[in-house]
């Protein structure tokens, strides 16, 4: 990996590393494909359901855009997808940089953990959906985390960063108490107004921002505490270690 041009300025690196190893790749798009397997079954399963009682394909796609765990999935198919194919586009090393992948793991595992905490007794799905269940809120989420916890090197962040990360689920719960208030849809009982009124939506919602932010603190931390990864390509640390190589580079620097 090249060294900073701006010796004073924080690094920038991108993910996977300039020498990724076959096993970073091979894990990331094996993240990317499972997220787009389990999207479109979702989709295929949203279309089916709705077009049994009437509704149109815009009418499913729209009630799957209601849901965090579709969305997010949805972002984290294409985070892992610009890491594994490394693509040479500006989206594509956006979505590359350490702080963004980490902030996708971090909604990704946010997901899981509100699925398997809160919602995970409300109804029991079987077979083919049971599956897709599983793959969006357990499979992804743990996968995820391994992957950032292998593969991700420790990098610089900035409170400004962190509070950026803030911005998708802070979106989320907005938009979706103005489509409630438009359609009387709410995804999930938590945040059903009709049911628990505004106050108890608040207090809700509240306590769910504060876990996310208790849960991204937890990966600022572990970000932390990791050690510094060498910045050097490994032929330039072999480059540099070679005596042989160090002792003609003095000669040739000796005055003539």
């Amino acid at each position: 990996m090249a060294l900073n041009p701006h010796p004073g300025a924080p690094e920038r690196h991108e993910l996977p590393l300039h020498t990724p190893s076959a096993l970073s790749l091979l894990a990331a798009g094996a993240i990317a494909l499972i997220a787009w397997l389990a999207f479109a079954a979702q989709a295929d399963i949203t279309i089916g359901r709705l077009a049994a009682r009437g509704f149109g394909v815009l009418d499913a796609l729209e009630r799957m855009s209601s849901y965090l765990t579709n969305l997010t999935v949805l972002v984290c198919a294409i985070c892992f997808s610009c890491i594994a194919l490394r693509p040479p586009t500006p989206i594509a090393r956006f979505f590359r940089a350490p702080p963004v992948a980490t902030a996708i793991v971090v909604y990704m595992v946010f997901v899981g953990l509100a699925y398997n905490l809160l919602l995970r007794g409300l109804w029991t799905p079987h077979g083919y959906r049971s599956l897709v269940n599983e793959s969006l809120h357990t499979v992804l989420p743990v996968l995820c985390a391994l992957y950032w916890l292998l593969f991700v090197p420790r990098f610089h962040l900035t409170l400004r960063q962190c509070l950026l990360w803030l911005v998708y689920p802070l979106a989320y719960v907005l938009v979706t108490m103005l489509r409630g208030a438009l359609s009387d849809f709410y995804p999930y009982p938590f945040i059903d107004v009709l049911e628990l009124g505004y106050a108890r939506v608040l207090l809700n919602e509240a306590l769910l921002v504060g876990a996310f932010i208790g849960l991204a603190a937890l990966f600022v931390a572990i970000n932390h505490r990791r050690p510094r990864r060498p910045l050097h390509e490994p032929h330039e640390a072999h480059e540099r270690d070679d005596p042989a190589r160090t002792h003609r580079q003095a000669a040739d620097r000796e005055p003539q």
